[in-house]
Formats: structure tokens, C-alpha cells, sequence
């Protein structure tokens, strides 16, 4: 068996970290990414975009010959955003598909021919994708419970083949995408038309959410024990938020109601004290 490593989302946190933590450990790995990592890196860079089907056959050829074969496809590639349903523009809301599920079914169907026996296939989704979305993180949820769907399709296929599907729930890491939801909920309150009061309130929750992250290196020391698992499990979950999960457990009439109340009422100290993120 080789020890070759596809991963795409390599300049990013989660994907970066992994690609260090696997190369330093002797896997020979191929970081896929449209922009070249800020900091250098030991790795076999590969510069393609995930919703351009020509880079990624470029890609897979290089591969292909100074390879021969892989041992895994790891995917970290994805966006984030903040937006309202009714607002976004058409082509935000493709593009969002476009990178978080279509990018993922390219990379597999066009390095499938490359993937060994027991081979792995670990794919990022988000602790969102299995409960239902707070307002504004609509298109983001939609797209990650889209491709944890794809990922359960596919693990039934490929057990045919003898490959293994994994998905990675995370909750809040400490990666670039964290200014990324302050920056796109800032745009968000500035621009909306509709909800303006709303947006500005959803920040404290947003806040709360994302004060308890985990490093990238937690991530990548995770994808290493799911390459090493003898029979890696279909989901792994890292630092997922607690009261997200319990508030998923009412009845969505109950979730309707305190989300409503908690983004409506007028006194900020007694949204806070509503809070429980």
C-alpha cells in the first residue's frame, strides 16, 4: 500500500494543519488548493479549484504519474456564509453549492480511478448539518446537510468497492473562517433590508457559538486516527455545541419560538439572559 494523501482546502486551517501533521508523520501528501499556503510548506502543492473540472483533471494526471495511486482523499475545501434566503443573490447562493457539495463530487469522481484497496474518503461537513439552521446560516446549513447526505450515498456505494466513507461533524475551530462569519454578518446587517434589527442581535449568538473552539492541529490529529481506524466509524464529532443539540431536541414549534424571542426582544440584557449558547 502507498501512503499517498489527497486533501483538498490545503491553504486553509483545517486542511493546512493536516497536511503538516501527515507530512511530518511520512505520508507523501498532495495539498489541492486555488491559492498557495501563506506560510511554507513541505507538502506536494497542487494549485486547482474544486468547481473547475479541467484544474482538477490537470491534477489528477500529475498525480497519476508521479504516484501511481492514493491511499485517501481528504476533503476540507468549503466556504462559509451568513446570509438571508430571501436576499442572496442567485449567483452567491450557486456558488456556495458549487464549492461545499459539487466541488467534493468532482474531486471523487474524477480520483476515484487513483483510490487503493481500503482506501479512505474523509469528508468535512459541520455540526449544522444535522440540526436544523439558525436564521442567516440557511444557505451554509443547506449545503453542509446536503453533502453529509451525499457522504451516507456514497459510503453505501463504495463499501461495494472495499473504500471507506468518513465524515468529520466539527463544531467551532479556530481557523481564518472565524473573522470570515464576523465580517460576512457585519456586511449582512449593513446591506439587509428586512431584517436589520434581527441581524444585529443574531451576533450575540453567533458570539456565544464561536467562543469555544478547538486548534486545526485537533482536526488533522483527528483525520490521522480515522486513516489509521481498522473500521473508521461513518461520523466522528469534535467540539460540537452543546446547547445547539439541546434546543434541537424540542419540538420545532418550541425552536421557532425561543429563536424568535431571542432576536426580537427589544432589551439587550434580556436577550442575554435568554441566551444559552
Amino acid at each position: 500500500m502507498s501512503m499517498n494523501i489527497l486533501v483538498t482546502g490545503a491553504s486553509g486551517g483545517m486542511g493546512l494543519a493536516t497536511c503538516q501533521i501527515l507530512d511530518g508523520c511520512g505520508y507523501t501528501v498532495y495539498g489541492l488548493d486555488r491559492k498557495q499556503p501563506d506560510k511554507s510548506c513541505s507538502f506536494r502543492f497542487i494549485s486547482a479549484d474544486v468547481t473547475d473540472s479541467v484544474q482538477l483533471e490537470a491534477a489528477f494526471k500529475r498525480i497519476k504519474e508521479e504516484a501511481g495511486s492514493l491511499k485517501a482523499i481528504l476533503h476540507f475545501a468549503g466556504v462559509y456564509d451568513l446570509n438571508s434566503l430571501v436576499e442572496i443573490v442567485e449567483q452567491e447562493f450557486v456558488s456556495i453549492f458549487d464549492i461545499n457539495l459539487f466541488g467534493v463530487y468532482r474531486v471523487n469522481r474524477i480520483f476515484l480511478p487513483l483510490l487503493e484497496p481500503k482506501a479512505r474518503i474523509i469528508i468535512t461537513t459541520s455540526e449544522l448539518a444535522p440540526l436544523n439552521p439558525l436564521p442567516f446560516t440557511g444557505i451554509y446549513s443547506i449545503t453542509k446537510t446536503a453533502l453529509e447526505r451525499y457522504a451516507y450515498a456514497l459510503r453505501m456505494e463504495l463499501v461495494l468497492l472495499n473504500i471507506s466513507v468518513s465524515i468529520i461533524r466539527p463544531g467551532a475551530v479556530h481557523t481564518p473562517l472565524l473573522p470570515v462569519s464576523t465580517s460576512r454578518l457585519d456586511s449582512f446587517c449593513e446591506n439587509t433590508k428586512l431584517y436589520c434589527c434581527n441581524a444585529a442581535r443574531f451576533r450575540s449568538i453567533v458570539d456565544r457559538v464561536e467562543s469555544h473552539t478547538v486548534s486545526p492541529q485537533a482536526i488533522g490529529s483527528l483525520t490521522m486516527k480515522i486513516l489509521k481506524a481498522k473500521r473508521p466509524r461513518p461520523v466522528y464529532n469534535i467540539n460540537r455545541n452543546v446547547s445547539l443539540r439541546l434546543l434541537n431536541l424540542l419540538p420545532y414549534s418550541w425552536q421557532t419560538r425561543i429563536v424568535n424571542r431571542m432576536l426580537t426582544l427589544v432589551d439587550k440584557y434580556k436577550v442575554s439572559s435568554l441566551l444559552f449558547f
